[in-house]
């Protein structure tokens, strides 16, 4: 079998968009790579509905956009543009720069709050300690087995 087809994939845009990403995306991005943030998968720089996104969670259904001094011109065309993102499924979360730089934990928060509890990756159980040696805690199913 040969090489996928690959009509239309705009991998040389989205390339240069990765390796020219803003200050702030790449804060936000150090911070969602590798299911850093509640297990949840973020890739960056996106296609859907026609827009490129800033970072998308597949799995959640899940956009967050960054917005800088230009948005605040661009207020009719980021408001079609979220429409449009929503009616594909997407929930579009937006935060200015200053905000994300000012309070990036309680961005991380909101982020990790907009999607659902079930589907983030489980806890470790037991919880691994600082050594590599486990916390002495009785499984779920060996507690129940006492009660």
């Amino acid at each position: 079998m040969g090489a996928r087809y690959r009509l239309g994939r705009p991998t040389a845009e989205v390339r240069d968009l990765r390796n020219n990403a803003t200050v702030h995306e790449e804060l936000l991005w150090r911070q969602l790579k590798g299911k850093r943030l509640a297990g949840l998968k973020f890739s960056r720089q996106m296609p859907i509905a026609g827009y490129r996104v800033d970072f998308v969670c597949r799995a959640q259904k899940l956009i967050i956009e960054l917005d800088g001094s230009q948005h605040s011109e661009a207020i009719a065309y980021d408001e079609a543009r979220t429409r449009a993102l929503e009616k594909a499924g997407y929930r579009v979360i937006r935060f200015w720069n200053n905000d994300l730089t000012s309070n990036m934990d309680g961005a991380l928060e909101m982020i990790a709050a907009a999607a659902p509890a079930t589907e983030r990756a489980p806890t470790p159980y037991p919880l691994p300690q600082a050594g590599g040696e486990t916390v002495g805690l009785a499984s779920p199913d060996a507690a129940s087995e006492k009660a």
